[in-house]
């Protein structure tokens, strides 16, 4: 299959680093021109985008915090001025803030919860808006794609991780309730709910390897490609009737697989 993105225009949140980075990378491969959004490491954005530049692609890197309503606002305003419009919107941009439950700060429940759960409402919120604004600008049968970064969080409970698992759930339901809503629109709307993935976010969980496959029956580790082909494949015409869903990228771990030997 090939996967042809050709003239399109992607905001990737959070692509300084980690799947964000991976799945800028292969937008552009497959010829979308991208913005690579950075909260504060500017210079990873920078070499995201050089990148991208050295093998033939269009992109710039834009600074923004995706809780901050204006900072959405104009980081579209920009996309919009250097690429004449929006027709892919990853909402990537995450963070992580752990403590056991009893010790978990207002501070750091509420940051996490800013960035997780309302970046993407404010992300998505202004894709949409752009999307009906624009129109059809002749990318496929949908006028706008919208992917959601979820996690297996938010349907498995994790200790140490109230504020990180809620906002996953919340996801979950923000997006399959602004798909159902914004369908009719032809905006598809979806997610990705990775597992066990190795990125700087979750280097304590997987650097126990062997610990952590007791919980993953596929038997290895996740890479930041394995969830960027399949970022590419949901914002793509290939996944145009795919609408409202959660694609799992966990190796089966959210089988449960400490029931395997409990039937």
């Amino acid at each position: 299959m090939n996967i042809d993105l050709t003239g399109q225009a992607a905001i990737v949140t959070g692509a300084s680093s980690g799947l964000g980075r991976a799945s800028a990378l292969l937008f552009a491969q497959a010829g979308a021109k991208v913005a690579v959004n950075y909260n504060s490491n500017k210079d990873a954005a920078d070499d995201v985008v050089d990148r991208i530049v050295a093998g033939g692609g269009t992109a710039f890197a834009i600074g923004a915090d995706t809780s901050d309503e204006d900072a959405v606002i104009g980081m579209f305003d920009e996309t919009v001025a250097r690429f004449g419009g929006v027709d892919v919107v990853f909402a990537n941009a995450g963070m992580q803030k752990d403590a056991a439950y009893a010790d978990l700060s207002l501070d750091d429940w509420k940051r996490v919860i800013d960035v997780n759960l309302t970046g993407q409402f404010l992300v998505s919120r202004e894709a949409v808006r752009r999307f009906r604004a624009q129109g059809d600008r002749g990318f496929g049968r949908a006028i706008g794609k919208i992917l959601f970064m979820s996690s297996v969080h938010e349907t498995i409970p994790w200790t140490g991780h109230a504020n990180y698992a809620a906002s996953k759930g919340g996801s979950g339901m923000l997006m399959r309730t602004l798909a159902q809503e914004v369908a009719e629109d032809r905006i598809r709307v979806n997610a990705l709910a990775p597992g066990a993935i190795r990125t700087d976010i979750n280097a304590d969980a997987t650097e126990d390897a062997d610990k952590l496959l007791e919980l993953i029956p596929y038997g290895r580790i996740g890479d930041v490609d394995d969830v960027a082909r399949a970022a590419l494949f949901l914002v793509s015409d290939a996944a145009d009737y795919i609408v409202g869903s959660t694609l799992t990228i966990d190796g089966g771990m959210s089988l449960y697989p400490g029931f395997r030997n409990n039937g």
